[in-house]
């Protein structure tokens, strides 16, 4: 038995996200997690086995799902919630042990990617053949082109986000190369990591503490200056003589509601995108199966996670605007320091 795995709270603190499905931290979490450390203290289970543990529950959750009974309906219900379980326990035994590798990861990404896949025919074919009904058919087509595409649109919108990250902090080496200021931070990586903070009141301080690099409508650049007892004053930490630079400004002046929502929920470990692709699996698999109401929970999860991702596309729309703005005003800035 390993005798440096540490109590349950530091286990928690290490191996929980920050931010996470609020499926997870309410129904996973309290389970998975002593689970972890019990695992980590008395075996030598490692990751990738816990991931291949959690995929063959999936295959037989699949064939408690192909039967189409409703008793047979329950059975893989609760044995994909398991499976789910399990599928959560490896990256937090990688987190607290250390044996994290790049294919795990990879493992793990397929095997959710072929389990939804194989489950999501599994069970729409199992009450095809109790019904005879062809919207089962279209439906499975429905679960697997949806989880398809909720993981293509998140690929390709973190490489935007990615790539306009990069291109700003490039701007402003090249800037500040020659003064050897900090590095840039960006304002949602500040909120992010303190979610207790008053995150109106952190705004309107950066505002009075910082002047404009741009022009009056182009506050997305601005410069705080370091003061004592700043960081406890607003609760953001600051990053003293370093460029603050917020891409969600205009979501958040269009949807003020939205900052008061989102540090209640990161107070709790939950992410504002509430209808994500796991929480579109356990309405499929989880909800659907136990109350016999297939069909209804499938449509509904379904549209639940389209308005979700329209909203993230939305979100990801204004703030390419608030990266031009802010590319636009470095550009200002340089012909100005020419002229």
């Amino acid at each position: 038995m390993r005798r440096d795995i540490p109590p349950l709270a530091e286990v928690r603190r290490i191996t929980e996200k920050k931010r996470d499905a609020w499926w997870t931290v309410l129904l996973v979490d309290p389970v998975a997690t002593p689970l972890v450390r019990l695992t980590a203290m008395r075996t030598r289970i490692t990751p990738n086995q816990i991931t291949w543990g959690a995929f063959l529950l999936g295959l037989v959750s699949a064939a408690c799902f192909a039967f189409g009974d409703w008793r047979w309906l329950i059975a893989g219900a609760l044995v994909y919630h398991l499976s789910f379980i399990l599928d959560c326990m490896d990256g937090k035994v990688a987190r607290l042990t250390g044996q994290g590798s790049v294919f795990g990861a990879w493992l793990d990404f397929v095997f959710d990617r072929i389990r939804v896949a194989v489950c999501g025919v599994a069970l729409m074919a199992g009450q095809y053949d109790r019904t005879g009904d062809t919207v089962y058919i279209w439906l499975a087509l429905a679960v697997v082109g949806l989880d398809t595409l909720r993981y293509i649109n998140s690929l390709e919108i973190f490489k935007i986000r990615y790539n306009m990250r990069k291109q700003i902090k490039a701007r402003v080496r090249e800037a500040r190369r020659a003064e050897n200021s900090a590095e840039v931070a960006f304002m949602e990586d500040l909120l992010r990591n303190n979610p207790s903070a008053d995150i109106e009141h952190d705004i309107r301080k950066t505002s009075t503490m910082s002047e404009p690099v741009s022009e009056a409508g182009s506050e997305t650049v601005s410069e705080p200056r370091s003061e004592p007892g700043s960081e406890e004053a607003t609760g953001v930490p600051q990053k003293p003589q370093g460029q603050v630079i917020d891409l969600q400004q205009e979501f958040r002046h269009r949807f003020p509601v939205y900052l008061r929502m989102r540090s209640f929920l990161l107070r709790h470990r939950i992410r504002t995108h509430l209808v994500s692709g796991i929480e579109f699996q356990m309405g499929v698999f989880i909800v659907g199966p136990l109350l016999d109401a297939v069909i209804e929970a499938t449509l509904v999860s379904g549209a639940l996670l389209l308005v979700f991702e329209l909203a993230i596309i939305y979100k990801l729309l204004l703030s390419t605007r608030d990266f031009t703005r802010t590319i636009d005003s470095f550009e200002r800035d340089e012909v100005a320091t020419a002229a």
